[in-house]
C-alpha cells in the first residue's frame, strides 16, 4: 500500500468528491485552523472551484466554525457537527488544561462573574472581539490581562458559552452559541464515539489507533471502543507491524499520476497523524516543523513532503517563493507552477514565482 498517496485521495487533496464546503469539513471531522489564513486554503486546496471570499463567507454565515476542540487548538468545524463533537470531548480538554486555570486564579466565582457579563456583552447577536469583551469585563471590574483573557475565552468555548462570530474586517469575534449554532440533535456518547472515529478513518486512511488517539485527544480506552464501533466499515493491512485502518471501498490510487499541492501551515496532512514518516522524511524534519511545534506550509509532490514555501501579497499579485530539500527531478517545475497558480487563483491575485 502506497501510504503518502492514499492520504492525498482520502484527504480530497487529489480530486475532491465536494463541491460546499461545510460537507468538505464535516467529511474531514475537523480541520486544524491555527492560522486562519492558512487554515482558508486548507479548505481551498481541497475544493478546486472554490476562492478565499467564498471560504469567509461561509465562515461569516456560521456554516462552518473556528474554535477549540479536541487537542485542544484551533480547528475549522461544520455547525451541525460543533456541538456533539464538544460533548464528546470536552471533558479530556478540560482536565489537560485545568492546570492552566489553577495558574492563572481562576476559580467557579470568577468564571461565573465573567461568563454573565460576557453573555450579557453578546446577546442579541451582538458578535465582539476579544478586546472588545476585554473592555466590558474591565467595566465590570474584572480585569484579565491578555494572557488571562485568551484562557478565560477558551474555557467560555468548553463551557458551550461561546464560538466564533462574523469577523469584524481582518479581526475574529465571539458569539453566544446557543444564538449563533443552536443545538438541533444530541447523540449517546458511543454514537458519537462512533462518528468521530468514521470521520476520522474515512478522510485520514490509511491511519493507525495512534494517530486516531493523537488527532482526536481521546483516552486510549476510548479511541479502542470508537475503533471497535466501526470496524464493520473498515479494513486494515499491518505495516511495519501496525495494523492501518482504511474504509472497505478502498482504491488503489494510481501511482504513475504526477501531483503536486502547495499545503498550508498546520495542515491536516501532516499535523493529523503520530507518525509522519510516510509522508516526511525525518532528515528534513527540522525544516519542515521548527522545535516549538510550527508546521510550515509545505510543498507536497507525488504524496512526499518535499520543500516549504512562503507567500507575501503586493497590490494584485501573491509572490509564492518555494525552497526544495532535494533538486527538482524533470517535470516538477511544471508541476509547481500549477500548483501555486491555484493557490493564486484561489487568493484572487496575480502569481509572482519564485523556485529555489
Amino acid at each position: 500500500m502506497n501510504i503518502a498517496r492514499q492520504r492525498i485521495i482520502s484527504q480530497q487533496i487529489a480530486a475532491s468528491d465536494f463541491k460546499d464546503i461545510s460537507d468538505l469539513v464535516s467529511y474531514m471531522g475537523a480541520m486544524q485552523a491555527q492560522d486562519f489564513a492558512m487554515a482558508k486554503w486548507a479548505i481551498g486546496c481541497r475544493l478546486p472551484s472554490t476562492n478565499a471570499q467564498q471560504v469567509e463567507d461561509a465562515f461569516n454565515n456560521g456554516k462552518i466554525l473556528r474554535t477549540h476542540l479536541m487537542r485542544p487548538t484551533w480547528h475549522f468545524v461544520a455547525a451541525e457537527d460543533l456541538h456533539w463533537i464538544l460533548d464528546l470531548t470536552v471533558p479530556q480538554i478540560k482536565t489537560a488544561v485545568k492546570p492552566r486555570f489553577v495558574n492563572w486564579g481562576f476559580n467557579d466565582k470568577i468564571l461565573t462573574e465573567a461568563f454573565d457579563v460576557i453573555q450579557k456583552s453578546l446577546s442579541g447577536g451582538n458578535h465582539k472581539t476579544r478586546k472588545e469583551l476585554q473592555t466590558d469585563l474591565f467595566q465590570a471590574n474584572i480585569t484579565p490581562d491578555d494572557g488571562r483573557l485568551y484562557h478565560l475565552m477558551l474555557w467560555a468555548e468548553l463551557e458551550k458559552v461561546v464560538c466564533s462570530g462574523r469577523l469584524k474586517g481582518k479581526e475574529q469575534t465571539y458569539a453566544l452559541l446557543d444564538e449563533w449554532v443552536p443545538c438541533k440533535k444530541t447523540f449517546h456518547r458511543e454514537e458519537a464515539l462512533a462518528m468521530l472515529a468514521l470521520r476520522f478513518f474515512t478522510s485520514h486512511a490509511p491511519a493507525t489507533l495512534a494517530d486516531f488517539i493523537w488527532w482526536s485527544g481521546l483516552k486510549t480506552t476510548d479511541a479502542r471502543r470508537a475503533l471497535d464501533l466501526i470496524k464493520n466499515n473498515l479494513c486494515y493491512e499491518k505495516i511495519n507491524d501496525t495494523d492501518c485502518w482504511f474504509p472497505n471501498n478502498y482504491k488503489e490510487p494510481d501511482v504513475t499520476s504526477q501531483t503536486a499541492i502547495l499545503l498550508p501551515a498546520f495542515d491536516e496532512f501532516v499535523i493529523a497523524y503520530k507518525n509522519r514518516t510516510d509522508v516526511l522524511n525525518p532528515d528534513w524534519g527540522k525544516t519542515a516543523i521548527s522545535s516549538n511545534g510550527i508546521f510550515k506550509p509545505l510543498i507536497v509532490i507525488n504524496g512526499q513532503v518535499m520543500g516549504i514555501w512562503k507567500r507575501s501579497f503586493k497590490k494584485d499579485t501573491v509572490l509564492v517563493e518555494s525552497h526544495f530539500f532535494r533538486p527538482l527531478a524533470v517535470g516538477e517545475k511544471e508541476l509547481i507552477e500549477k500548483a501555486a497558480l491555484h493557490y493564486a487563483h484561489f487568493e484572487g491575485k496575480k502569481l509572482g514565482l519564485k523556485i529555489q
